[in-house]
Formats: structure tokens, C-alpha cells, sequence
């Protein structure tokens, strides 16, 4: 496995402080006031790409916030910008989200909207991941719509708080999403009703069950920090967190 982090823990960082860090890998957030909002230029995407790139850092993962399962009918249109984006970025990924809890139409729109995004996804040598987020928490759930869509580019990210909070077993989860797992990220909170980061090692969840199962069902790509210092900036700066991820890390990386 391969040891990242994820801007949302910098909110604003200027790229020499992204290096700084010193993780070979890096999810960026895709959000007005970072290092790569949506409105970015191609050649500023291109330009940030390449000082990372000199730097020995990977671009993993552009962290978006498209919603594939929303009523919205610009949805195929901003993931097709962010997937250009990616792109030019050098970034392996595209993440986006399903939509609202409850929605009866989300699956069929997610399904759909990624469905068509495959072929612009191919051209551009990018996989766009549907996280375990808000209306797919869980591994059935995203794996029930990955199911679906069928196609090597689009799969999964593993965000470990979720489907756990949502109680669904780590194995469980683990063998859902294996045929469609690409990414993973890591935090830690104090239960499944304090969602506000802690120190990873120091709260609820169960991360080293959470790396065993990676181990067993033979993941080897990149895990990152998820430090929500952007929603919670009360919490300790991200270099508080990285020793303890680093830590986790450890017998793990190659």
C-alpha cells in the first residue's frame, strides 16, 4: 500500500506547503479556495500538476464535490469538466458522491450519469470513484450501483467511518467493494455520533481492522489521511494526525 493525504486537512494550502508534508501521495480538494477549485484553468491545473510531480508527489485523486444521483440536469456536465480536469492535474482519480439519503431516484441517477461518463473517463485514462458517502454509505450500496455500471473505469473509494457507522461489518464491506476497490481513506472519530476527527489510533474505529481487512483481500493501493480540518477547525492541525497515520502506515507501505 501506498501512504497519501488529503488537502481537506491544509484547507488553502499553497502547493510548497502540500509538498512540505512530505506524503509521496495526495487527494486535492476540489473546492472554491484551494489549490484546484473547479473553475481552474486547464494550464493552471497543468501547472500545479507539474510542481507536484517535480516534487516526487502524486496527484491520487481529485476530490470533487459532483453528487452523480442528484436531480440536477448540469450532473454529466460538471463530471465531465472534472474528469478534463483530473486530467491535466496528472490525477489518477475522480471522486464524487451519490446524492440524498432517502432519494428514491439517486441509484438509478448515479447508475446512469456513470454509465455515461465511462467513455470521456477512458479517453482520459481516469477512474471516477463513488465514495461510501451520504446516500451510499455502505459497501452494498455503492457496490449495488457499481454493479450496474460494469465498467473498469468506475469504482470505489472505501471512506472506513462510514459504513461502519452505518453498521455494516469491515469484512462485509471489504468483500462487497473488492472487485471495484480503488481508493481508501482513513480517519478516526470518538463514535459513531462524533463525527469530529481525532488523532487516528485514539478514537472509535477500528483502523487496524480496517488495514487487515485491505490485507486480505489484497489491496495495494494508495490509503489516505482524511483529516476534516475544513468542516471541524477546531481540530488539531493535520501535522498532529500525520505521525499517528504514519504510524499505521508503516509496516504496510511499499
Amino acid at each position: 500500500m501506498r501512504a497519501a493525504f488529503s488537502t481537506l486537512g491544509c484547507p488553502g494550502a499553497p502547493v510548497e506547503q502540500v509538498i512540505a508534508y512530505g506524503l509521496a501521495g495526495v487527494e486535492l480538494r476540489c473546492a472554491t479556495g484551494e489549490l484546484l477549485p473547479p473553475d481552474a484553468s486547464d494550464r493552471t491545473a497543468r501547472r500545479v500538476g507539474s510542481r507536484l510531480a517535480e516534487a516526487g508527489v502524486r496527484v491520487v485523486c481529485l476530490a470533487t464535490y459532483v453528487q452523480a444521483g442528484i436531480p440536477d440536469d448540469g450532473v454529466e456536465e460538471s463530471l465531465a469538466r472534472h474528469i478534463e480536469l483530473a486530467d491535466q492535474v496528472g490525477a489518477s482519480f475522480v471522486r464524487v458522491f451519490g446524492g440524498e439519503p432517502g432519494d428514491p431516484g439517486v441509484a438509478d441517477r448515479a447508475a446512469a450519469r456513470l454509465a455515461a461518463c465511462v467513455p470521456a473517463a477512458e479517453e482520459a485514462g481516469v477512474t471516477v470513484l463513488l465514495e461510501t458517502h451520504d446516500a451510499f454509505l455502505t459497501g452494498r450500496a455503492v457496490a449495488g450501483v457499481l454493479d450496474r455500471v460494469a465498467s473498469p473505469s468506475v469504482g470505489a473509494l472505501w471512506d472506513v467511518v462510514n459504513p461502519w457507522r452505518a453498521g455494516e461489518p469491515l469484512a462485509e464491506t471489504a468483500d462487497l467493494l473488492r472487485p471495484w476497490l480503488r481508493h481508501a481513506q482513513v480517519k478516526d472519530v470518538a463514535s459513531t455520533g462524533e463525527l469530529a476527527p481525532v488523532v487516528p489510533g485514539t478514537g472509535a474505529v477500528p483502523l487496524e481492522g480496517f488495514m487487515a481487512e485491505l490485507e486480505r483481500i489484497g489491496y495495494d493501493g494508495w490509503v489516505s489521511l482524511e483529516w476534516e480540518a475544513a468542516w471541524y477547525p477546531q481540530a488539531p492541525a493535520l501535522d498532529e494526525a500525520l505521525p499517528a497515520f504514519r504510524a499505521l502506515m508503516r509496516e504496510r507501505v511499499r
